[in-house]
């Protein structure tokens, strides 16, 4: 009886420490997010100009004292009735000519959520390059999507192919060697990659006509919102 009244007791100190450690890891959660999402969005911004020029070639207009004018925008897909939103950045060069875009998108990767940036110049025909914000993949494995020499597989390759994973040896333009022992996790952001391109590009080329009249009129939308 004792034994039991034990175990029972035991029981309940478990279960309340756990309910103790989830309000609390709950309160640190609300208490970091907003804080969390404003880093993200720095980090997001401080990277357009690097995914869509290249880091050479952003460090360069910098260092002239130049910015890109990065201009954010939500573009809303209907893929058969069902809505899916993406972050788009338009980014112009200081003469007003598009420089490229970057759109922001997440997927289930073999671990957790991958969240990346994905680069493109004034007319979708290449990619520029990927960032990935966010990400926790197996550490020493799939982890290594974040590295520049794996990600750079990417850039300047045309959106008209999609892109496919191989475990080595690529062949074709638009292969991307796998991380060795990570299929998964390269096929996620290749996935990503490939849908975002699928459903932005008509979108902008399209609607926007020379890459721009969809963010205008929305611009336009918003300023006779505020009158």
């Amino acid at each position: 009886m004792n034994i039991q009244n034990t175990n029972l007791g035991q029981a309940w100190l478990v279960i309340l420490l756990s309910v103790i450690f989830g309000i609390s890891l709950a309160g640190v959660q609300a208490a970091l997010g907003p804080k969390i999402e404003e880093n993200k969005l720095k980090e997001t911004l401080a990277k357009v100009p690097v995914v869509i020029l290249g880091q050479k070639a952003a460090d360069d207009l910098a260092a002239k004292g130049e910015n890109l004018n990065i201009k954010p925008n939500t573009v809303s897909i209907d893929n058969k009735g069902v809505k899916k939103f993406y972050t788009v950045y338009r980014a112009d060069f200081k003469n007003g000519t598009t420089a490229g875009w970057v759109a922001k998108t997440y997927g289930q990767g073999y671990a957790d959520k991958v969240e990346m940036l994905i680069g493109m110049d004034f007319d979708i025909k290449h990619v520029t390059g990927i960032f990935i914000l966010d990400q926790k993949e197996t550490p020493g494995l799939g982890n290594k999507i974040v590295e520049e020499s794996w990600r750079s597989q990417f850039s300047n390759k045309p959106t008209d192919t999609p892109f496919n994973v191989v475990k080595q040896g690529k062949v074709g333009i638009n292969e991307i060697d796998a991380v060795s022992g990570a299929t998964i996790s390269s096929k996620v952001v290749t996935k990503l990659v490939n849908q975002t391109i699928s459903d932005l590009k008509l979108k902008i080329v399209e609607t926007h006509g020379r890459a721009s009249l969809l963010f205008n009129s929305d611009e336009k939308s918003n300023e006779k919102g505020g009158k």
